[in-house]
């Protein structure tokens, strides 16, 4: 049974960092690519990063980058966002998925962490 598990979410003021872990399990995890997404109360889910099964390819949507930084650690089947320099505008539900070729709308996706950015 595959499972995906973020944690590290919480309420920071703004110009803080949180660091959230995507933990995988019952996969294969070096064969997947992993992705951060986010949703906020009435918008759509967007995506935020994603890192590539070797590491070697990263994506950061524009409204983070510099901000953020992902990372993978394929020894502890972990992925992890650093985000800093919050802003409030980065409030939301943030979940991970796992991915073949990047297909994340057909992979596997874990339950979300809360983050929360006070002004």
């Amino acid at each position: 049974q595959v499972q995906l598990v973020e944690s590290g979410g919480g309420l920071v003021q703004a110009g803080g960092s949180l660091r959230l872990s995507c933990a995988a399990s019952g996969l294969t995890f070096r064969r997947y690519d992993i992705g951060w997404f986010r949703q906020a109360p009435g918008k759509e889910r967007e995506s935020v990063s994603s890192i590539g099964w070797s590491g070697g390819y990263t994506y950061y949507a524009d409204s983070v980058k510099g901000r953020f930084t992902i990372s993978r650690d394929n020894a502890k089947n972990t992925v992890y966002l650093q985000m800093n320099s919050l802003k409030p505008e980065d409030t939301a539900v943030y979940y991970c998925a796992a991915a073949l070729y990047s297909a994340y709308e057909a992979g596997y996706w874990g339950q979300g962490t809360q983050v929360t950015v006070s002004a």
